[in-house]
């Protein structure tokens, strides 16, 4: 059959690097003798919370150990688990998912356990194999079936891939019970106890965060199930009370997914940022200090101090933006307000008068709040308040000082020394 005239030549897709590349060039980053450091939910979590850190989504994609990374650069890392947490929370996790997960199952109100088979309450089946490859297919194939024969399912320990940024992720959650209608359930098991059916909140938000990002995997392959769906909660399973009894409450996280899956597609592309990075740039931890903290200055951070509840590398990043004057070490609060202002130099100065467009808003607040700083100093008998400037009240336009000069902000050792004058 003759194409048609006006149909043209065939499109052609255009030209992309192959996936090889790509992972030798992570490969690289890494280091030759290193192992890749698999992404978990909780890293995807902490890096949605920061989307604008291409440091971590380049470390992180690459599988770059940042513990040893910290401690190679000189500042070791106080973020993990304890060893107790750790072992407590994987004690729990076994009597929850002890005798074929009936106890698991009960929460949901299937009282009898099942043996995988046609004959049980819930089916059970094996997911085992080989490589996380083989382990994602074998979910994937998993849930079809389970969707298709319209029956309990528990999938303990699952893996779900999901891509960040150009590179893929394998996820495991505790487990994800699928319902007669085809609805797909994350199981989140924590250790922390939920006394009188309340639990922490800073805790219960933390695991929300994080079984919103099985959620976005488990779309992904919902998708491509007919007529599977994935519900809007999770079930978190928590121990009642004192006790080492699990109890189970539904937690809504489709404020959780929507907000992740906003801030995950913000990241740059992994190659992206490898590819700005100048040649010979390695993180291999057989490098010296001096090379290494050049290679991690090469790629663009965005610290904050909620870093320092989610990052192995947060003590370098605050030590350097502390060194940099930057004003993200004050949090992203205080960089909003200051607008175009991105150092503590900067800032001082436009408070002092010294620099700064007096019709700049961010400029205005802070002159009329060294004013009124100097102001209440002054009606307050400090000795020395009266020469941190002339202004004592800020002026009508409240831009500076009714002579123009601006109220001056002292250091603290100006402070002490002013202070120490009594």
């Amino acid at each position: 059959m003759s194409e048609s005239l006006d149909s043209g030549p065939p499109r052609q897709a255009p030209p992309r690097e192959p996936a090889t590349a790509l992972r030798q060039r992570l490969a690289e980053l890494r280091g030759p003798a290193a192992r890749p450091k698999p992404l978990d939910a909780r890293a995807l979590a902490a890096l949605a919370a920061n989307p604008g850190c291409e440091r971590r989504a380049l470390l992180d994609g690459a599988g770059v150990d940042k513990t040893a990374l910290a401690a190679a650069l000189g500042s070791p890392s106080g973020y993990g688990q304890s060893q107790f947490a750790f072992m407590r929370g994987n004690a729990f996790e076994a009597r929850v998912t002890s005798d074929g997960g009936a106890a698991l199952m009960k929460l949901l109100g299937v009282e009898d356990g099942g043996d995988g088979g046609a004959g049980g309450a819930f089916r059970l089946p094996d997911l085992t194999a080989a490589g996380p490859e083989g382990r994602a297919a074998r979910t994937a194939l998993a849930l079809r079936e389970a969707t298709s024969v319209a029956e309990w399912t528990l999938l303990r320990h699952p893996l779900l891939a999901l891509e960040i940024a150009g590179s893929p992720a394998y996820l495991e959650p505790d487990a994800v019970v699928v319902h007669p209608d085809g609805r797909w359930t994350v199981v989140e098991i924590k250790s922390f106890p939920m006394i009188d059916a309340a639990a922490d909140a800073a805790k219960v938000g933390a695991a929300a965060r994080q079984a919103a990002v099985y959620v976005l995997a488990l779309e992904r392959a919902a998708a491509r199930t007919p007529g599977a769906q994935v519900a809007h909660s999770v079930l978190l399973v928590c121990p009642k009370d004192f006790s080492n009894l699990p109890t189970g409450s539904a937690v809504d996280v489709r404020k959780q997914v929507a907000v992740t899956r906003r801030q995950l597609s913000r990241l740059t592309r992994i190659e992206d940022i490898a590819a700005a990075l100048p040649d010979g740039t390695t993180f291999d931890l057989d490098r010296g200090p001096a090379e290494l903290t050049a290679a991690v200055a090469g790629v663009p951070a965005a610290y904050a101090p909620e870093c320092l509840s989610s990052c192995e590398l947060a003590f370098h990043c605050r030590e350097r933006a502390r060194c940099e004057g930057a004003v993200e070490s004050l949090g992203r609060s205080v960089r909003g307000e200051l607008g175009g202002l991105t150092t503590v130099d900067a800032v001082l100065s436009a408070a002092r008068g010294h620099s700064g467009d007096p019709t700049d808003p961010a400029v205005a607040a802070l002159r009329r709040a060294a004013a009124l700083r100097a102001d209440a100093l002054s009606t307050a008998g400090v000795p020395g308040a009266r020469r941190e400037g002339r202004a004592v009240s800020a002026p009508p336009d409240g831009n500076g000082s009714p002579d123009g000069g601006g109220p001056q902000l002292r250091s603290g050792t100006d402070r002490r020394a002013s202070e120490g004058d009594s």
